[in-house]
């Protein structure tokens, strides 16, 4: 019988990049959920890679980002997104994040893929974030 899987968005967070990046994961039938934390700190300077995935729903919960489509000949490239704002990613989009941090020195978002990314496993000792230095896992996303 199913069940559900409750988690306290920033508890328990896995340290991805000391000082700069902490996560967690959960994973449902259909979707994966991501919380991303990113520390001013240190994670003012990761490099992100562009990735693509299914359909994407981000919760900008603290901070701020901007998400660009990898395709320079968008007209709409860049969304920006502030502290309570969500975006919708179209499946496939190959997209990356810059983020910009509150005065709290945190850009905190929450992300719900579907289908699930195939690059979060059950029991991840440290979650996949696609940094630009980092090899792919999974297959699930485009160099």
């Amino acid at each position: 019988m199913s069940k559900c899987q409750v988690f306290t968005v920033d508890q328990a967070l896995t340290e991805v990049v000391a000082d700069g990046l902490y996560m967690k994961t959960l994973l449902g039938n259909s979707l994966s959920v991501a919380v991303v934390k990113f520390v001013e700190t240190a994670g003012v300077g990761l490099p992100a890679k562009a990735h693509s995935h299914g359909e994407e729903v981000s919760l900008q919960l603290a901070g701020g980002c901007s998400i660009f489509a990898e395709d320079a000949t968008l007209a709409d490239r860049e969304v920006v997104m502030n502290a309570g704002d969500a975006v919708v990613i179209p499946a496939g989009l190959s997209h990356f994040g810059v983020n910009r941090f509150g005065i709290e020195g945190l850009s905190i978002r929450l992300n719900v893929v579907s289908p699930p990314r195939r690059e979060y496993q059950t029991g991840d000792k440290k979650p996949f974030y696609p940094l630009a230095d980092q090899a792919m896992k999974g297959g699930g996303a485009k160099p």
